[in-house]
C-alpha cells in the first residue's frame, strides 16, 4: 500500500504556494491536481464542480484525457462521482468498475483504472463538487489517505466558493453562489427585498493551512477546555438550573463537547496540516452534510446542537466579530436559525425589510412580533443559514412563504413590482382613512386597532382608528427573559395610556398557555394545548399572577377610564371570580391611598362556545363583550385554521357562524351590554 511521499502537511504547503501563484484559474487548478496526484501516489486526480444546473462537470484532471475537461458532465446521483455528490460521503473502492453505480465515460479513458477514492468538496455542509484519485491496481486506500484527501478537499472547496472558477465554463456558478428558491411557512405578510444580515454571523475561517501543527493542536485543546468550562458554568448557574428545556439543551451541548469521536476527528484534521479553526470547520461541515440528509427529525435536530457547539469553539479560537447597528445595510433581511422576539426588537426596525428563520411557525412568539411590527417573515426554511452569506441579495415573500436567494434580474424585477403594487395598495388604504366607516345600508361601524406593543400604537393616527379595541398584554411577558415585575408592568400600561391619549383602550389580561409558552415558564405536556391550561384558567389557578397584573393596571390608569377584558372565559362563574379579584385590588389600593381609575369596566372575550348557551347571564354580569372570532370559529367548527388539511372548513360566513354572531348581538342588545368583534373577521380578512 503506497504511502504519500510528503504527507498531507507538505501537500497543503504546496497547495498554498500554488494558490498564490499569479496565474489564471484553469492553470492553477491544473497545477493543483498534479500536486495532489503526486502526493497521493495516484495515477489520476480529477476535480468535478457542481454547476448551477445541478450537473457535475469535470474541471481539471491529471491522468485522464485532457480533452474531457469541461466536456464530461453527469447528474448528481449519476455514476460514482454523482453518488458522492448526492450522499456527501467519501467512497473508496478497490475495483470501481464492479460497483453498480459506475458509469463509463469513454472520452475520459478511465477504463484502465480500477482503484477509486472520491470525497465531496464541502462548505458549511453544502456539496460544491467532488475530488477523485484513481490507480490502475486493485488497491485499498488507507484511512490516512482518505483523511488527507478530505483535508485537501476543504482547501479546494474554498477556492470554488470564492467564484474564481465561474469564468471557466459557460453557465457555471459555484453551488454556494447560485440563485436558489426556497419554500417555507408564511409568518408575517409583506414583501421584502434586501441583503442578508446573519443574526448570529458564522465565523469565517480565512487561515486554513497550519504553519506549526503542534501549536495548532495545543490551541485546539485549550479552546475545547475553555468551551467545556463555559458550558459547565452555564449549566450550573442558578438562572438556568431547573429551567427545564433550556437546561436540557445545554446538557446536550455539554454531552457533545465530551464526545471522543468528535474530538478525535478534529485532532486528526489538525495533524493533517489544518489550523485549529479550519479543523473545527471541516469536521462540522462533514457533520452537517451527513445530518442534513437524515430523514429522522431527532437526528436533524441534533445538528443544531452540534452547530451551536462548533460555533462556540470557533468563537473561542478566533473571536466573534461584533456587528453593530451601523454595519446593517438600509435594506437588511435577517437570517437566523431561530431568534426570540426580544432579539428582533433589538434591531433598528427602520432598516429591517424581512426575516428568514430555519425554525418558527405561524404561532411562534417571533411571528406574532413580526406581524405587529409589519416585517415580512418566513419560517421553517431548511438550512437557511448555511445557504447564504452576509451581503447576499435576498427576497422574502411573507404572504406565500417563499424566499429567493441571490435572485436573477428577472425575479428581482418581478418582486420589486409586487412590492410597488403593495405600496400603492397601502396608499389607497391611506386615502380612505378619513372616509366615514358606514355600511351600504347606512349603519356606522366603529373601527379600532389591535395592539400588543408600544410600537403598534403609532398606527393609531396613521389609520385613523377610533381607539384600541384589544391590547394584548402577553407580548410584554413573551419578549422578556424573566417575569416582568409589577413596577415594570405598570410602566408599560402607563405608556399605553399616554400613547392613546383621550381615545378608548381595552386591555386584555394575560393570555398565555397553549401555543404561548413564556421562555421562563415550564411548558406543560398537554394532549391538546389549545383546550388546556391557559388564559383566565391560569389566572384563577394562580391568583397571585393575576392580582399583580390587575394592581399594575389599576395604578397605571389613575384618574383615567380603564377597560379590562378577560380571555378564554367558559362559564359565568369564572368571570364572577375574576371580577371579585379586581374588587379586592381596588379596595387594597384605596386603603393605601392610591388613586383609582375614573371608571373601571370589566368585559369578557366571547371565544368559548359554552358562552353561547349562557349569553343572557354573561351579558347581564359583564360591562361589555368582545367576540374573539378566531378562537370562537376554531372551537365551533373543531378546526385548526393553521392546519392546511382542514383550513378550508374554517368558514366564518357559514350559517352556523352567522347564527352564532346574531345570537351574541341580540342577547347583548337585550341586556344593554356593548358588544364588539375582534379578530380577522373584524378586519375583513
Amino acid at each position: 500500500m503506497p504511502a504519500a511521499p510528503g504527507g498531507p502537511r507538505l501537500l497543503l504547503r504546496r497547495l498554498r504556494e500554488a494558490m498564490a501563484e499569479p496565474v489564471g484559474p484553469q492553470a492553477r487548478l491544473d497545477r493543483i491536481v498534479v500536486l495532489i496526484a503526486s502526493n497521493m501516489v495516484a495515477e489520476v486526480c480529477s476535480v468535478y464542480v457542481l454547476r448551477d444546473d445541478g450537473n457535475l462537470e469535470l474541471f481539471a484532471t491529471e491522468g485522464l484525457n485532457r480533452e474531457a475537461v469541461h466536456l464530461t458532465t453527469m447528474r448528481a446521483g449519476e455514476g460514482l462521482v454523482g453518488l458522492i455528490a448526492a450522499t456527501a460521503e467519501p467512497l473508496s473502492l478497490s475495483d470501481a468498475q464492479s460497483h453498480p453505480a459506475f458509469s463509463y465515460r469513454p472520452e475520459t479513458g478511465e477504463e484502465v483504472y480500477h482503484a477509486f477514492l472520491g470525497v465531496p468538496l464541502l462548505r458549511a455542509g453544502n456539496t460544491l463538487g467532488v475530488l477523485v484519485v484513481q490507480n490502475r491496481t486493485y488497491r485499498v486506500y488507507s484511512e490516512e489517505e482518505i483523511e488527507a484527501l478530505q483535508t485537501t478537499a476543504m482547501v479546494l472547496a474554498e477556492m470554488i466558493a470564492s467564484g474564481e472558477l465561474q469564468a471557466l465554463s459557460p453557465g457555471t456558478v459555484s453551488a454556494s453562489r447560485r440563485a436558489l428558491a426556497q419554500g417555507g411557512v408564511a409568518l408575517a405578510d409583506g414583501v421584502g427585498l434586501g441583503h442578508v444580515v446573519l443574526h448570529e454571523p458564522r465565523i469565517v475561517v480565512r487561515n486554513l493551512i497550519a504553519e506549526n501543527v503542534e501549536r495548532e493542536a495545543s490551541r485546539l485543546d485549550t479552546a475545547i477546555a475553555e468551551v467545556r468550562a463555559a458550558i459547565d458554568d452555564l449549566v450550573e448557574r442558578g438562572d438556568v438550573a431547573g429551567a427545564g428545556e433550556h437546561r436540557e439543551v445545554l446538557e446536550t451541548v455539554r454531552m457533545f463537547a465530551h464526545d471522543q469521536g468528535w474530538l478525535r476527528r478534529m485532532r486528526e484534521a489538525v495533524l493533517s496540516g489544518l489550523t485549529a479553526e479550519a479543523a473545527v470547520e471541516r469536521v462540522q461541515s462533514d457533520n452537517r452534510a451527513r445530518m442534513l440528509r437524515q430523514s429522522d427529525p431527532y437526528l436533524r435536530e441534533r445538528l443544531h446542537d452540534l452547530d451551536d457547539l462548533a460555533n462556540r469553539l470557533l468563537r473561542q479560537l478566533v473571536g466573534r466579530p461584533i456587528v453593530g447597528q451601523d454595519a446593517m445595510p438600509e435594506n437588511a433581511i435577517l437570517v437566523a436559525r431561530s431568534m426570540g422576539p426580544a432579539a428582533l426588537l433589538d434591531y433598528d426596525r427602520s432598516r429591517l425589510r424581512g426575516v428568514v428563520l430555519e425554525e418558527g411557525g405561524p404561532t411562534s412568539h417571533i411571528a406574532i412580533v413580526a406581524r405587529a411590527l409589519g416585517i415580512p417573515a418566513v419560517g421553517e426554511v431548511a438550512n437557511a443559514t448555511a445557504l447564504v452569506e452576509t451581503g447576499d441579495a435576498i427576497i422574502v415573500d411573507g404572504g406565500t412563504g417563499e424566499v429567493q436567494i441571490r435572485p436573477g434580474p428577472e425575479i428581482e424585477a418581478a418582486y420589486a413590482e409586487k412590492a410597488r403594487l403593495r405600496a400603492r395598495r397601502q396608499e389607497q388604504y391611506r386615502a380612505l382613512r378619513d372616509v366615514p366607516a358606514v355600511t351600504r345600508d347606512g349603519v356606522a361601524v366603529g373601527l379600532q386597532l389591535n395592539a400588543g406593543l408600544i410600537v403598534d400604537l403609532s398606527h393609531l393616527h396613521e389609520t385613523g382608528a377610533e381607539g384600541v379595541g384589544l391590547f394584548r398584554t402577553e407580548l410584554q411577558f413573551m419578549v422578556a427573559e424573566r417575569m416582568p415585575t409589577a413596577a415594570e408592568q405598570q410602566i408599560l400600561y402607563e405608556a399605553v395610556f399616554d400613547a392613546v391619549g383621550d381615545l378608548p383602550v381595552t386591555i386584555r389580561t394575560l393570555d398565555i398557555g397553549g401555543d404561548k409558552v413564556l421562555p421562563y415558564m415550564k411548558a406543560l405536556e398537554e394532549e391538546n394545548p389549545a383546550l388546556g391550561w391557559r388564559a383566565i384558567r391560569i389566572g384563577l389557578d394562580r391568583p397571585g399572577l393575576l392580582r399583580m397584573q390587575l394592581r399594575a393596571l389599576l395604578k397605571a390608569a389613575r384618574g383615567r377610564p380603564l377597560k379590562i377584558m378577560f380571555p378564554m372565559v367558559a362559564t359565568v362563574d369564572e368571570f364572577v371570580q375574576a371580577r371579585a379579584i379586581v374588587e379586592r385590588e381596588k379596595a387594597h389600593l384605596t386603603r393605601h391611598g392610591h388613586p383609582l381609575p375614573a371608571d373601571c369596566r370589566l368585559g369578557v372575550m366571547v371565544e368559548v362556545p359554552s358562552l353561547l348557551f349562557q349569553m343572557d347571564e354573561i351579558a347581564a354580569e359583564a360591562d361589555f363583550l368582545s367576540v374573539g372570532s378566531n378562537d370562537l370559529m376554531q372551537f365551533l367548527f373543531a378546526v385548526d385554521r393553521e392546519n392546511r388539511q382542514v383550513a378550508n372548513r374554517f368558514d366564518p360566513l357559514s350559517a352556523a357562524a352567522l347564527r352564532a354572531f346574531r345570537l351574541i348581538a341580540e342577547r347583548a342588545e337585550a341586556a344593554g351590554t356593548p358588544a364588539t368583534v375582534c379578530g380577522e373577521i373584524g378586519g375583513g380578512a
